[in-house]
């Protein structure tokens, strides 16, 4: 994971100048998050026909934006995520939370690891539940109820994910947990262990390619969920790909199935 974020980091400075593929349902802007002192870029998407329309919409909270709509901001490919919905007239907002670039892991971890710190995550899922959503909620036409928000990521952004879904529950009634870095502390774990019963809903995603304990993981993660809820619910859907690797191709192949469960 560290030996990525490296990767990232070069490979974002040669191919920063690369042409921007966000399609015209895209747009940024900036707003300060006090609880992390400092200021965060938003990219957000509206469905095609929002202006035209007096609905409202249920909503994706997303981290690592860089990588969700844009070639021209991701390093090794986008997910995409503009073109999917917009190919299936996703009745839906999409809210991608840029990450702090050299603070990500602190960002994006809710427990310190040994070697690599971390352990931040609590004041970036306050940013998110106490300043953002509010602000996302004020200024657009959302459907504000958990059963509608969901958070979403990859990485160490399906560990935020996940953790941030059992931290607030009456925030977040779904999840999308794909190749979640649950290697980076056993306190993740052992916080599952000590929750009370909910009823948000997950999917979890996969590769068999990734890390050596990725699949082992996950299943464990899985198991601790079912004995907090009955498993006649069908609240957790869980994939692992054939040959699927540590990747935003796994991830923006992943995508589409993960929106149409966790919104049906």
């Amino acid at each position: 994971m560290m030996r990525r974020f490296f990767i990232f980091m070069l490979l974002w400075m040669i191919y920063g100048n690369a042409q921007s593929t966000a399609s015209k349902n895209v747009s940024t802007f900036t707003i300060e998050a006090p609880q992390l002192k400092t200021t965060k870029k938003i990219w957000i998407y509206l469905p095609e026909n929002y202006s035209a329309s007096a609905k409202k919409y249920s909503v994706i909270y997303m981290h690592d934006a860089q990588n969700l709509f844009d070639a021209k901001t991701s390093y090794v490919g986008e997910w995409n995520v503009d073109e999917k919905l917009d190919s299936l007239k996703a009745q839906v907002i999409v809210v991608g939370i840029e990450h702090g670039n050299e603070k990500r892991i602190e960002e994006l971890t809710p427990f310190k690891n040994e070697k690599y710190g971390g352990g931040n995550a609590d004041k970036y899922l306050d940013f998110i539940v106490k300043t953002l959503k509010p602000y996302i909620d004020k200024n657009y036409r959302t459907k504000t109820k958990a059963k509608n928000t969901i958070i979403f990521g990859s990485s160490l952004g399906g560990l935020v994910s996940y953790y941030g879904a059992l931290k607030y529950p009456e925030v977040f009634g779904k999840a999308g947990v794909f190749s979640p870095s649950f290697w980076y502390t056993n306190d993740i774990f052992t916080f599952t262990e000590k929750i009370p019963k909910i009823k948000t809903k997950f999917y979890f995603l996969c590769g068999d390619k990734e890390d050596e304990n990725m699949v082992k993981d996950m299943t464990k993660m899985e198991k601790l969920l079912d004995t907090k809820r009955c498993y006649c619910l069908q609240l957790t859907k869980s994939k692992v790909v054939k040959g699927g690797e540590h990747n935003e191709k796994l991830w923006r192949d992943g995508f589409v199935k993960a929106v149409l469960w966790l919104n049906y």
